[in-house]
């Protein structure tokens, strides 16, 4: 009869460290393979960093939200000026009457009789103005008495701006009828649920990989499943930044629309965030038709600045190229610059770094300049033939607002993440292993999932005090 062994065997297990073990070793059974091929055991990182994340951590906050719908108020302009004005009067007249077109208007306009305001036509070279009070008001006209004995200058049907600068009334008069109320502006976001999930059955997780690898979060080892297991957390990483940049809301009637837009007691929900490149598109200020790379360039964009916030520093989170632009209309300010190298570090000579970079500049306000690597990246927005992004001047230091859940008004940074959290439930960043292999045993399935999710949006507050920069 013949006889049979009993007993326990090897069971093939991994080790985080590559040393022949009794519980790890194997032979190669393929005598025809005599000639080993020379490996290098270390993943060579032949694309370095390749995280594009970290923007909204230099600029912005995280803070909670408990609510499908974040809510608040920015303040409007304090003085009111109107730009599209029909002059109703024929020239010459000693009074005259006004129709305001201002798509933006109020339902009655800000005038109030009394005032005094001061007339331009809009023709630049006409070099027409006048300047009156108010002697009544409706909804959308006004009329006028003016100060100059030629009286008005406009010919009838002309467009004219008028810009209210003071009041006068005789003696022993009522005083102001009617009031402004504050031009308060109201905004909202929502946030949208990211997911993700990483998946290795159980055999693959007990086969022992030769090479050693690396992430860029510094996980190294032997095992290939744990490689790209810190590769999908990383890569969820960068879309909780880039879903805060790129995200556009569902518009009406769209798919996106019908297939993500959900109920809540708040009502409908419809799909989609408002990301900071579109709320600077819709709220914000646009340099479009290539990079802005000479001094009048900046002036304009500077002239711009001072019509918003007029905030005294701003960072440019900028492409390689608009970096290099930059770079070069600063270095041709130098006066000495004819050869190029005069400018840089201080005492330039043949033994030193030639410094030919700027890291900012200032010009009516403080300009910072950084590289932003989501716009150089090939796999993100570099190299890109339509859509071009060169950059994003993104104010510093915060604002305040009126809070809609606090109540209150609060500081807020230009730029902040919100994310659902609440005493029991905190979707910042959830992270969870289903599945019977890996340490996990909640379910049959003979694998190890490990789940993603995080449910955010971003506020851009004063968007107005942003500019993109578009090609």
């Amino acid at each position: 009869m013949a006889g049979s062994i009993t007993g326990n065997g090897f069971d093939l297990q991994p080790s985080g460290e590559q040393v022949a073990l009794p519980t790890n070793y194997i032979t190669n059974f393929d005598f025809l393979s005599q000639y080993l091929p020379d490996t290098y055991e270390k993943e060579f990182e032949r694309y370095g960093n390749r995280t594009i994340s970290g923007f909204l951590r230099m600029v912005g906050a995280e803070m909670p939200t408990n609510s499908d719908m974040i809510k608040w108020a920015e303040q409007g302009r304090l003085h009111t000026k109107y730009v599209n004005v029909n002059a109703d009067s024929v020239a010459a007249g000693t009074t005259g009457t006004f129709t305001v077109n201002d798509t933006d208007k109020p339902a009655n306009i800000a005038i109030r009789e009394g005032q005094t305001v001061f007339l331009t036509e809009n023709t630049a070279a006409s070099g027409l103005t006048n300047k009156a009070v108010v002697t009544g008001v409706t909804a959308d006209t006004f009329t006028v008495a003016y100060y100059e004995a030629g009286g008005q200058a406009f010919a009838q049907n002309d467009t004219v701006t008028v810009m209210i600068y003071g009041s006068e009334f005789k003696k022993g008069t009522n005083g102001m009828e009617g009031s402004i109320e504050a031009d308060d502006v109201i905004f909202d976001n929502k946030p949208i649920i990211l997911k993700d999930k990483y998946a290795v059955n159980g055999s693959d997780m007990a086969q022992i990989g030769w090479i050693e690898v690396t992430t860029e979060n510094g996980a190294t080892g032997y095992l290939w499943y744990l490689k790209s297991e810190h590769e999908t957390r990383l890569r969820f990483d960068d879309y909780l930044e880039t879903a805060m940049i790129e995200a556009v809301p569902a518009a009406t009637g769209s798919g996106a629309e019908a297939a993500l837009s959900s109920a809540s007691a708040a009502g409908t929900i419809n799909a989609g965030s408002e990301g900071i490149f579109y709320a600077v598109e819709n709220r914000g200020n646009v340099w479009s038709g290539g990079i802005p790379s000479t001094l009048a360039d900046f002036d304009s964009i500077i002239g711009r600045l001072d019509k918003q916030g007029a905030i005294e520093e701003n960072v440019l989170f900028v492409n390689r190229e608009m970096s290099f632009d930059i770079d070069d209309m600063l270095a041709a300010q130098n006066s000495y610059g004819a050869g190029g190298t005069s400018y840089g570090l201080f005492d330039n000579d043949e033994q030193m770094a030639l410094n030919l970079g700027f890291t900012g500049f200032r010009r009516g306000y403080d300009f910072y300049k950084s590289d932003w690597k989501y716009l150089n990246d090939p796999t993100m927005r570099g190299d890109l033939t339509n859509g071009v992004v060169n950059g994003l001047l993104v104010p510093a230091g915060s604002t305040t607002v009126y809070d809609q859940v606090l109540g209150k008004n609060a500081k807020r940074p230009f730029l902040h993440v919100r994310y659902r959290a609440s005493e029991t439930e905190d979707r910042r960043y959830k992270t969870w292993i289903t599945g019977s292999a890996g340490g996990a045993m909640n379910s049959d399935l003979d694998a190890m999932e490990v789940h993603f999710l995080s449910e955010r949006a971003v506020c851009t507050m004063g968007a107005n005090n942003f500019f993109l920069f578009e090609g």
